[in-house]
């Protein structure tokens, strides 16, 4: 069987949590996510198509899958592998005004957004609050249930892979005529948006030429 290398089209699906506490953090089941509180009506549960070596998940994830075969794996990652290790440097000290100011009544373990930053508040005392700005889930060990379904061939799945991961939606069809790749969009996508799907493509597939057709409801 051939075995995985890198920027390969794969077809996977995986269920995320902590070593140490069994927490589901993340999955591609829509029964697990119900049973652990993730359910999202809004997003589309069931297998995913990522390239590897394309930073598309984790990066230990990433790197475990080159080199495999289609099966069935249990995958620990080390924090470095994960979300990364805790960064002291982004632990501030702020002052609580800075939250009183904008009606926000600062308490440890309140989300907080600043300056396009997420954080979350450790500690309030003395008019000062400790927000952690790390990831929530930095410094955690993480072990992934990881089924590699198989290996994307067909040109038309890698296109359709490509938009969905950029795009995060299905609202769109793809029609392949020899080297050539029609695009049809009903939703509005940003031109930027559409030249960097169109240098994906021509990099990541053997197509040649590709057109976008707006097709907005």
């Amino acid at each position: 069987m051939t075995k995985i290398k890198k920027q390969d089209f794969v077809e996977i699906e995986y269920t995320g949590k902590l070593k140490d506490e069994g927490y589901v953090f993340d999955t591609t089941d829509e029964k697990i996510a119900k049973e652990n509180g993730l359910f999202n009506e809004k997003h589309t549960y069931g297998p995913v198509k990522i390239m590897v070596g394309n930073a598309q998940v984790l990066p230990g994830l990433d790197k475990f899958i080159e080199g495999k075969e289609p099966g069935t794996f249990k995958v620990e990652l080390k924090p470095e592998q994960g979300f990364g290790k805790k960064n002291a440097k982004l632990l501030k000290l702020l002052p609580k005004s800075i939250f009183t100011k904008q009606e926000i009544n600062p308490m440890p373990g309140l989300p907080v957004s600043i300056d396009d930053m997420e954080g979350m508040i450790k500690t309030v005392s003395g008019g000062r609050c400790i927000v952690d700005f790390n990831h929530p889930l930095s410094g955690k060990e993480l072990q992934y249930d990881l089924k590699i379904n198989r290996i994307v061939t067909d040109e038309k799945e890698k296109v359709e892979a490509m938009i969905e991961l950029q795009l995060d939606k299905k609202d769109f069809e793809v029609k392949l005529e020899g080297e050539n790749v029609t695009i049809t969009l009903n939703t509005e996508v940003k031109k930027p948006l559409k030249d960097l799907l169109a240098d994906m493509i021509k990099k990541f597939t053997k197509l040649k030429q590709v057109e976008f057709k707006d097709n907005k409801k």
